[in-house]
C-alpha cells in the first residue's frame, strides 16, 4: 500500500508562556536564567495555608488572543484542579482550565508552501486556557539523582488548542509559525523557543484515505523548534503506516522526539481527562470578564496581520503572497511601512512592489546571512525607501542599486543619493550618448550583429551586455533595448 493511501491528521497544543513580570498566582519573578529555587515563593512551593492570587494581566493576554483570533471570550470562566503526582509539582496538582476555559473557538488562516505553490487555509481553535507550569527536573548534574528547580513553577501559560485540522508537517509547520508570530505580534509572549516560551505538542494520527474516523493519535510532547516539529511529525507519520501495513496496532501514548535519532520512543500510555481527577479549584473565584474590560483590551491592540495584509493588497496593490510575507512577522511589516511611509506620496506608483521585492529579496538574504533580525538592519527604512525612490526615478538601473545597497550596508554613506554621486553612479539616460556606445558596440562585433539578423535572440542580449558593460553599467537598460532595436532593425 502506498502513501498515497493514507491520510495524516494533526492537530496541536501550543504552551505560550505569558510575558508578565510574575507568575500567575504569585508575586514571584519569571525572569529566565536565574538561580534554582531563588525565584520560588511560598505560593509556589505549596506551603500549608498559602492562598494562590490571579495575575490580572494573565487575563488581560488571554483576552487580546482571544480578539486577534476572532474568538469567543468567555464571561466567566473556571480554575481547577489537575491532579497528578511529579516530583516537581509540590501541591500534587496543577492549576489549570478544564470545563470552563477562557478563549473559545477562534480562526487562524495559514500560508503553506512558497510561491506560485503555496496556498491558504484556515485552521480551527478548539480553546485556549490559562494554566500554570511545573517546576524543572535537573539530571545532568546529579549523579543518580534528580535536583528539581521550582523556578518555572507557577509561570503562567496559555495553552491554544487546535482542532485536527491539518494534514501535513508542513501545514503544522506553517500553523505553528503562524501562531507564533502572532502572539509575539499582540505582544503577549516573547516566542524564545530555546528558553521554553513557546512549545509544541502534537497529536498526530492516520487513517485510510475517505475514512471518516479517526486513528489512534499519538501526542508527541515538548518541541521546541518548527524543524523538530517537522521531523517529529514526519517520523511518526511513517512509523505508524509502518506499524499498521505491518499488522499492528496503535495504541494511544505520549512520546517524546530524539532529535539525534531524528525517531519518536513512548514515554507512557496517553492520559484521559478522567485520570486527572478534574474538579474547581475551592481556592479560586470564577474569572469574570466584563463587556468593558473586553472592550478596553480591544481598544488597545495593534492592527492585526490580517487586517495590516487586507490594507496593503487594497491600498498599495500587493499580491497576496507578497502581504502574507510581509506581515509574517511584527517587525518586518513595520518596516515594510516604514520604508513605504519614507518613499513619500510623491514617489512613482511602483514603489510599494519596489519596496516589497527588496525587503523580501536583498536585505532578507543579507540579514539571514549576518544571522540579524530586522530591527538591528544596518540599512534603515528610510535608506532603502532613498534607494527604491531613485531606481523608480530611473536615476539608477537594479544592477547599480545592489552596489548602493551593499554601500548602505556597510557604511560608505549616510544616504543612497550620497552613495551615487560619490562614486559617479547616475544612470545615463541621454539618448545621444547611449547610441554613441551602440554605434561603437556594433562596429566591433558584427559576427553578433550577423546572427541576430539570423534569428538569433541570444545574440541581441550578447550585444545588450557589451553595450552594458561599455557604460560600466550606467545606461539606462530599458533605452539601451529599445535603441539597439532601431539601430538593428528588428
Amino acid at each position: 500500500m502506498s502513501r498515497s493511501d493514507w491520510e495524516v491528521v494533526i492537530g496541536l497544543e501550543v504552551h505560550a508562556q505569558l510575558n508578565t513580570t510574575s507568575k500567575i498566582f504569585s508575586g514571584s519573578s519569571i525572569a529566565f536564567g536565574a538561580e534554582p529555587n531563588v525565584q520560588a515563593s511560598a505560593v509556589d512551593i505549596a506551603l500549608p495555608g498559602v492562598l494562590p492570587v490571579l495575575n490580572r494581566g494573565v487575563v488581560e493576554r488571554a483576552i487580546r488572543l482571544g480578539l486577534a483570533l476572532g474568538s469567543h471570550i468567555a464571561p466567566k470562566s473556571v480554575f481547577a484542579r489537575k491532579n497528578y503526582f511529579y516530583p516537581d509539582l509540590p501541591k500534587g496538582y496543577q492549576i489549570s482550565q478544564f470545563e470552563l476555559p477562557v478563549v473559545q473557538g477562534g480562526t487562524i488562516t495559514i500560508l503553506v508552501g512558497d510561491g506560485d505553490k503555496s496556498y491558504e487555509k484556515t485552521v480551527r481553535l478548539t480553546r485556549a486556557h490559562l494554566e500554570e507550569d511545573a517546576g524543572k527536573s535537573l539530571h545532568e548534574d546529579f549523579h543518580g539523582m534528580t535536583g528539581i528547580d521550582l523556578n518555572r513553577a507557577g509561570t503562567p501559560l496559555l495553552e491554544i488548542v487546535s482542532e485536527p485540522d491539518m494534514r501535513s508537517s508542513a501545514e503544522a509547520v506553517a500553523y505553528a509559525r503562524a501562531l507564533h508570530a502572532l502572539v509575539r505580534w499582540i505582544d503577549i509572549c516573547d516566542g524564545n523557543m530555546q528558553e521554553g516560551s513557546f512549545r509544541c505538542d502534537a497529536n498526530v494520527s492516520v487513517r485510510k484515505r475517505g475514512a471518516e474516523q479517526f486513528g489512534t493519535r499519538r501526542e508527541v510532547k515538548n518541541l521546541n523548534s518548527f524543524r523538530f516539529l517537522q521531523q517529529a511529525i514526519d517520523y511518526e507519520v511513517q512509523w505508524q503506516i509502518a506499524t499498521i501495513e505491518d499488522g499492528g496496532s496503535i495504541q494511544q501514548a505520549t512520546v517524546l522526539f530524539d532529535p539525534d535519532t531524528g525517531e519518536t520512543r513512548m514515554m507512557r500510555s496517553k492520559e484521559d481527562a478522567h485520570d486527572y481527577r478534574y474538579f474547581p479549584d475551592p481556592d479560586l473565584l470564577p474569572l469574570v470578564i466584563s463587556p468593558e474590560w473586553i472592550a478596553r483590551v480591544r481598544s488597545e491592540m495593534p492592527e492585526l496581520p490580517v487586517a495590516m495584509k487586507a490594507r496593503f493588497i487594497a491600498e498599495l496593490g500587493l499580491s497576496a503572497y507578497d502581504a502574507t510575507t510581509l506581515t509574517a512577522s511584527k517587525e518586518m511589516a513595520s518596516y515594510y511601512q516604514a520604508t513605504v511611509d519614507a518613499a513619500g506620496a510623491a514617489s512613482a506608483a511602483q514603489v510599494p512592489k519596489l519596496c516589497a521585492n527588496w525587503v523580501m529579496g536583498d536585505l532578507a538574504a543579507r540579514l539571514n546571512k549576518a544571522e540579524l533580525d530586522i530591527a538591528a538592519s544596518p540599512v534603515t527604512p528610510a535608506q532603502l525607501a532613498g534607494l527604491v525612490t531613485r531606481i523608480a526615478d530611473n536615476t539608477i538601473s537594479n544592477a547599480i542599486a545592489k552596489k548602493v545597497f551593499e554601500a548602505l550596508w556597510t557604511g560608505e554613506g549616510a544616504s543612497a543619493d550620497e552613495i551615487i554621486d560619490k562614486q559617479g553612479l547616475k544612470q545615463v539616460t541621454d539618448s545621444g550618448a547611449i547610441e554613441g556606445l551602440i554605434d561603437e558596440v556594433l562596429a566591433a562585433n558584427q559576427k553578433s550583429v550577423e546572427e541576430f539578423r539570423a534569428g538569433k535572440e541570444k545574440a541581441f542580449n550578447a550585444l545588450v551586455g557589451q553595450v552594458m558593460k561599455a557604460s560600466k553599467g550606467k545606461a539606462s537598460p530599458a533605452q539601451v533595448n529599445e535603441l539597439l532595436r532601431k539601430k538593428l532593425g528588428g
